[in-house]
């Protein structure tokens, strides 16, 4: 597969994905002031009414979408094509460009070397929207994003998340923290920033099922050997039990989110434990 130039500041999904990085640093290192900044950049740039939330939208459809046959992938595949092109580009320039230099800017230009695990495929759609390329490479890229959308989902390494609660579950959570997020972790910080566009009604609904998982891994956890024969263990695991009981009382809020990531990220490191 040939390789083709791709303009990382020119694609919306990309520049969300480098603000949702940057918050989960903010957050983690508890930097208030990055927080409020990276947060209104996120609301004012991806707004419901802006060319970036609608494109956005777009190569959601395609990089989340897992475990389907390949006649839906490609018609799902074709339909965002069709969208993209009713897509303002000069409005959708002019909101990229804007956002590119505020994160030059604000948060300096390291930002754009972030590792995004998912960059190829972000990159893959750009060009796919992009005229500019040739038939045949269209094509195979668009055969590339197909399999994939068809495809198992990989396993991604968890993130190390230090606290003293969880600290007697894994030597792990003593590193430092290495700037990835799971799956789960990542769904969960890009819907609590985007609550303000529906309510925070995607996020509730998120954080129901969620938390009702993770429920049932703690309980799971707790009838494991390892967790039987440790006093110190169990008992943090009922603590853990004990803010996912709590969570269906409460708005959420920042503090819930902070709390909820670290605890997806003590279950996935469970579970790879035992497997």
């Amino acid at each position: 597969m040939a390789k083709f130039k791709h303009n990382k500041k020119k694609n919306s999904a990309f520049l969300y994905e480098i603000l949702i990085q940057e918050l989960t640093k903010a957050v983690i290192s508890k930097n208030k002031d990055s927080q409020t900044k990276i947060t209104a950049f996120i609301k004012e740039s991806f707004s419901k009414n802006s060319m970036m939330y609608r494109e956005l939208k777009l190569y959601h459809a395609i990089t989340r979408t897992q475990h389907i046959n390949s006649s839906t992938a490609e018609k799902i595949l074709n339909e965002v094509k069709i969208r993209h092109k009713e897509i303002d580009k000069k409005k959708l320039l002019a909101e990229q460009n804007k956002l590119s230099k505020h994160i030059q800017k604000i948060l300096s230009g390291d930002a754009f070397s972030n590792f995004i695990p998912n960059y190829k495929d972000l990159a893959s759609l750009a060009q796919i929207f992009n005229n500019r390329i040739s038939v045949k490479a269209k094509v195979l890229l668009e055969n590339e994003l197909v399999e994939k959308m068809t495809l198992e989902n990989i396993k991604e390494e968890m993130v190390p998340i230090d606290n003293l609660v969880y600290n007697s579950f894994s030597k792990r959570f003593n590193d430092k923290y290495s700037g990835e997020l799971v799956e789960e972790q990542k769904l969960l910080l890009s819907k609590f920033v985007t609550s303000f566009n529906n309510n925070g009604l995607e996020l509730k609904s998120y954080l129901n099922e969620e938390v009702g998982r993770l429920k049932e891994e703690v309980k799971k956890a707790l009838l494991k050997e390892e967790f039987l024969s440790d006093s110190q263990m169990s008992e943090n695991a009922k603590k853990v039990l004990k803010i996912l009981e709590s969570c269906k009382d409460q708005k959420p809020d920042k503090k819930m989110v902070e709390e909820i990531i670290k605890i997806q990220g003590l279950i996935r490191e469970i579970k790879s434990d035992g497997n």
